[in-house]
Order: structure tokens, then C-alpha cells, then sequence
């Protein structure tokens, strides 16, 4: 059943695909809107949009799911719920392609909702304690995002319509909320703490959310909205998404958790794809979003093998001379890693290189430049430490195992393999035949083959230090190891409010005239009492007899 339903998956993407390739070439877009309700000038309508951008989407989406559910089918073939588990994978998939499809913030709503749940379940889904607190971070920092898209549908009530497609401007407080509804689902700063803890899930899970639905909803969105941004907001987004990338990549190089690398790089790419949005270069962020897609689920499926044969055992430092143990897993692993880099030729290249030139063609100012390369060479440094410590690196567990090679989480893998060395370059013939010359200097051109080097020899370096020596290095550790302390700012803020929200309701129970009255001098009374500090209350006691004497005095 389930390999039909997988089957059945790969066919709609296909056809998709070709669909897709279709309005491509004679540049079709289908409207479709449906009004459920006119009142006065008020029109409530449904409408669906198609383009190749939406069908291109939809195919991404639904060939990875495909692979996601036939490596389910033995991956999670000893679990006793695996029905409701593919129908809440199914859920995922229809919730992120109705979002795709509109363009209407009702129907958004609705999708965005749809995720928001589907992946709230799908997160606590192994229901140990830590999955259960992860899941329930993930979807109140979602809900902000659910917030805003509600609070904009109320102010775009006045535009007279709900279909953002159809205005040439829009009101820049609905614009800023739209915004921040779409950083919340990226998880740009200050919103990236519910990314690495996502990584509870299942491993199959954790392959299509970080690749190509949830966190690339709100890259989607504000890829539709770009017609409507202005430079300010531009400009916020550019510093924002730099600052995440450089932020992921660095925390990425202190961890020691096989899958919260590959959660902190899918951070570190949604900064770079922001980033490609503000510098109002959409159709590039889309062409990144799409082999990202590819790479990152080939690597999250890999990790999940790796993870499944080594007893369940997640740290790096354990992890070792997989080239011996599974050959075929640790070629395609180290191919995903170095697609990831923007290793040339591969799908990762004809992306990530397209984006470092078109930066280098705007006028940046030296610290953003820096950091945007910075970043860059953190996400090779990070990649190559994890070939190290996978591949090469002396073993720390010796495994007496023979992989199954024949299964299906090979097949679905091959497959990703594929896309992941060809698509790119496919895709970038398909989207880009036209695209005029990029003139650069060429010390500019080679800069990034220069950093990408250099960050590898100091990778292999740092990954051979002992930096526990001094207490400075250890406490610099933990900050970045921590995400710069991002999720101890969240749990403050949340005890906070929990403090304010306490006094309010004391407040509000008392009622303001017992604040003024009696009660509060009683109240204080009482607190004097129990401190216990006797010297304080025989001062007051001395006091108030002194203050009762000289009225007495007065009064006689």
C-alpha cells in the first residue's frame, strides 16, 4: 500500500515536472478564483495560481516525499503506529502544496496552519520528554508567524480583497508582519532555536521538513511578495539573514550531533536564500531553493542509515571509518557534503555560485561582505569536519555488521543521488539560457575557490585541537556550541512574561481600589513581618508610637 502511494507520488511529480517545463517555455499562468461571499465592496474568494514556479515547487516537494515514504516503509518497519505516521507525512505534503498554490491569505492560512500541526505531530512523535518540549517550542514560535498572517488579513481588509497578487503596493505594516510570519518559518534570528530542536523527530521527517516544506515556506512567501517590498525592508532582510548564516555556520562547527549539523546548514542556507531575496534576485533564490532540496534530504536520509546501524547513536566522535563498514552510504554521504559546499559541478555549484557573483555585482559595504564570505567558508569548514570525523578520523567504535544493501532506503537514495550531480546543471540550462554575462574581476571570480580551500586546511586543523587547556576557550565553546545563547534569551523572555502575566492577574484579581486601600497597607504590614528582621520593625514600632505621642500632644 505504501509503495503504491510512494508510486503514485513520483507520477504527479513527473508530470509536474513537465507541466512545469510547459508554462516555462510559453510563459502560461493559470488564475483560477472561485467567490464564496460578496458583501458591499468586500469580495471573499478563493483563489489558485499557477506558474512554473508553483508546478516546479510542487514537483520538488512531492518527489522528495515519495522517497521519504518508500525509505519509511523500512526504516520504520518495527514501529507499531507506521500507518498514522505516512498519513501525517500525507497531511504535511497536501498543507505545504495548497499553500504553494495560493495566493490568496486565507488560503495561506490555511496551508501555514496545516504545517504548523502536521509537524507539531510528526515532532513529538516518538513522545519521550524531549521531543514532547522540542514539538511545543516549534509551534509557539510557529504561532507568532500564524499571528501576523491573521493580523495582516485583518488590515488588507480594506484593500478590498485578500488576493496580494492583485495589488502593484501594499500598506508597509502588512508588508513588515509578512515578514516576520515568514523569518518565524525560516527560523532567521531570532527565531532559529526551534530548528536544531526539531531534529527529534524521525529521521525521515527531519529529510523532508529541513529540505524542501516547512522551513522553505517562508522563503516561498516572500518570494511572492517580492513585488511589494521596499528598500528599507530589503535592507533588514539582507542584515538579518547574513547575521543567521554567519550564526549557523559557526555553531555548526562546534556541534557534535550528526543530525544538528545538518539542521544548523539548512539554517545556514535559508540565510543565504533570504539574503538572494534582498538583494531582488528571487528566480535565484528559487533555483537554490530547488537543489537544496536535492542535497539536503540525500544527506538527512544518509545520516538516518548511519544513525540506524550504529545502535542509535547520534555523536560524531563515535561515528567512524564508515568507508570500511558501508562504502556505498559513505560515497554517496561525502557527495551530498561536498554539493552542499558548492563544490564545482556538482547541483550545489550552479546555485551557490550564481548567488556569490550576483552579490559581488550590488554595492556592499565591507563588514556584510566579509561576513557573506565568512559564511561560506564556515559551510565548508563544517562539511569537510564532518567527512574527517566520518571517514577518516581513527575509530572509536569498532562495528562487527553487515549492511543490507538491498533494501528500500537504497533505492529512494539512488534516486536523490542522481538529482543531487545533474539537476543543478539541468535546471540551470532550463531557467538561465538567456541570463547575460557576469563580468568580474578575475581575483574576484577565483576569491571563493580561494576561502573554500583555505576554510578546509583550517578545518582539518581545528578538528585535530585540544582547546581545553584554558578557561577562556571553554567558555567561547559553549557560546557557540549554545547559538550564541539564542534559546537562553527565549527561555528568559518566556519566564518574564510569566512573572508579568503572574502580577497581572494579582492585579486584576485585587481589583486598583484595594491596591490603593487598606489591603496594600496590610499587605505590607504583613511582608515587614516576614522578613523577620526585627531591628526594621522596632524602628517602625518606635515610629509610629513617636507620630501617636506628638498627635496626642497636639491634640491636648
Amino acid at each position: 500500500m505504501f509503495f503504491l502511494m510512494s508510486f503514485y507520488l513520483m507520477m504527479m511529480s513527473t508530470m509536474s515536472w513537465l507541466l512545469s517545463m510547459n508554462f516555462m517555455i510559453f510563459k502560461i499562468k493559470i488564475i483560477t478564483m472561485w467567490t464564496i461571499l460578496n458583501c458591499n465592496s468586500m469580495k471573499i474568494e478563493y483563489m489558485i495560481f499557477l506558474d512554473w514556479m508553483s508546478l516546479l515547487f510542487i514537483s520538488t516537494v512531492l518527489m522528495i516525499s515519495s522517497m521519504v515514504i518508500m525509505y519509511s516503509i523500512e526504516y520504520m518497519s518495527h514501529d507499531f503506529f507506521k500507518k498514522r505516521f505516512m498519513w501525517l507525512i500525507i497531511i504535511f505534503v497536501m498543507s505545504m502544496i495548497l499553500m504553494i498554490i495560493s495566493m490568496n491569505l486565507f488560503s495561506i492560512l490555511l496551508g501555514w496552519d496545516g504545517l504548523g500541526l502536521s509537524s507539531y505531530c510528526l515532532v513529538a512523535y516518538y513522545q519521550t520528554k524531549k521531543s514532547f518540549n522540542s514539538s511545543m517550542i516549534t509551534i509557539m514560535m510557529n504561532r507568532v508567524g500564524d499571528i501576523m498572517i491573521l493580523m495582516s488579513i485583518g488590515m488588507i481588509m480594506y484593500m478590498g480583497s485578500f488576493n496580494f497578487l492583485l495589488f502593484n503596493k501594499l500598506n508597509l505594516m502588512i508588508m513588515y508582519m509578512i515578514f516576520i510570519a515568514s523569518i518565524t518559518k525560516s527560523a532567521q534570528i531570532p527565531f532559529s532555536t526551534w530548528l536544531p530542536l526539531a531534529m527529534t523527530a524521525p529521521t525521515p521527517i527531519s529529510s523532508l521538513v529541513h529540505s524542501s516544506t516547512l522551513v522553505t515556506a517562508g522563503i516561498y512567501l516572500m518570494i511572492r511578495f517580492n513585488h511589494l517590498m521596499n528598500k528599507n525592508l530589503m535592507y533588514m532582510m539582507f542584515f538579518l539573514s547574513t547575521l543567521t548564516m554567519f550564526m549557523a555556520g559557526i555553531s555548526a562547527n562546534f556541534e557534535y550531533d550528526l543530525k544538528k549539523i545538518i539542521a544548523l546548514s539548512t539554517l545556514s542556507q535559508l540565510g543565504l536564500m533570504m539574503m538572494t531575496i534582498s538583494l531582488n534576485i528571487p528566480t535565484m533564490s528559487f533555483f537554490h531553493l530547488i537543489t537544496h532540496a536535492m542535497f539536503k534530504s540525500l544527506l538527512f536520509l544518509c545520516s538516518g542509515i548511519i544513525i540506524h546501524n550504529y545502535f542509535n547513536n547520534q555523536d560524531i566522535r563515535f561515528i567512524s571509518i564508515l568507508n570500511l563498514n558501508f562504502p556505498f552510504i559513505n560515497s554517496t554521504f561525502n557527495i551530498a557534503t561536498l554539493t552542499l559546499c558548492g563544490m564545482p559541478f556538482l547541483t550545489g555549484f550552479y546555485s551557490k555560485d550564481l548567488i556569490i557573483e550576483m552579490f559581488n555585482m550590488t554595492e556592499n559595504n565591507y563588514i556584510m561582505w566579509t561576513l557573506m564570505y565568512f559564511s561560506m567558508g564556515l559551510t565548508v569548514s563544517y562539511s569537510v569536519r564532518l567527512i574527517y570525523y566520518s571517514s577518516i578520523k581513527m575509530p572509536k567504535m569498532n562495528l562487527m555488521i553487515l549492511y543490507n544493501s538491498s533494501n528500500l532506503m537504497n533505492y529512494s537514495i539512488l534516486i536523490l543521488l542522481i538529482m543531487s550531480i545533474f539537476y543543478g546543471s539541468i535546471l540551470n540550462w532550463l531557467m538561465f539560457s538567456s541570463l547575460n554575462k557576469i563580468f568580474l574581476p578575475k581575483n574576484l571570480k577565483l576569491l571563493i575557490f580561494l576561502i573554500l580551500i583555505m576554510m578546509m586546511i583550517i578545518s582539518l586543523i581545528i578538528s585535530n585541537m585540544k582547546s581545553y587547556n584554558f578557561k577562556f576557550l571553554t567558555y567561547m565553546y559553549k557560546f557557540m556550541n549554545l547559538m550564541w545563547f539564542i534559546p537562553m534569551l527565549d527561555k528568559k523572555i518566556k519566564m518574564n512574561l510569566m512573572i508579568i502575566n503572574n502580577k497581572l492577574n494579582y492585579i486584576n484579581d485585587l481589583g486598583w481600589m484595594e491596591q490603593l486601600s487598606s489591603k496594600k497597607m496590610i499587605f505590607n504590614i504583613m511582608y515587614m513581618f516576614k522578613l523577620k528582621n526585627l531591628n526594621k520593625m522596632n524602628l517602625m514600632m518606635i515610629m509610629m508610637s513617636m507620630c501617636y505621642m506628638m498627635l496626642w500632644m497636639l491634640y491636648l
